[in-house]
């Protein structure tokens, strides 16, 4: 089945992926394997308080939005942002396609589904 629309939430742990149409969707969820633990910075210490940019997660993230025409990025904290910035340096063509990246809490992979229907479907209108 052909999916043109794909929507990827993502925070620090783990990315859920939909490729999706009118009719059908198939999801997979994509686990970092990074060690470092999620930080935050606190008033006087040392470091940005952020751990290093997870490069085979994004890698891994980016090659499941590979081959979708429209793709949405969703997701709680920075990391969409920071999968957005490391696309358009290392994956460009996939880059491309992102319509948007939106903040989103933790919905569930039926929620986000629906979400990004309503979504394209709005974006789809406006063209």
């Amino acid at each position: 089945m052909s999916f043109n629309h794909v929507v990827a939430w993502i925070d620090h742990t783990e990315a859920h992926v939909i490729h999706f149409n009118a009719e059908a969707a198939d999801s997979e969820v994509i686990k970092t394997h990074s060690k470092h633990p999620h930080l935050h910075g606190k008033s006087g210490s040392t470091g940005s308080g952020r751990a290093p940019e997870n490069k085979q997660y994004f890698d891994d993230v980016a090659q499941a939005l590979s081959g979708s025409t429209e793709i949405l990025i969703v997701g709680p904290g920075h990391e969409k942002l920071e999968l957005m910035k490391y696309m358009l340096r290392a994956h460009p063509a996939v880059a491309e396609c992102v319509m948007s990246v939106e903040s989103a809490d933790h919905p569930s992979d039926g929620q986000l589904l629906k979400y990004a229907r309503k979504y394209f479907l709005k974006a789809d209108m406006m063209r």
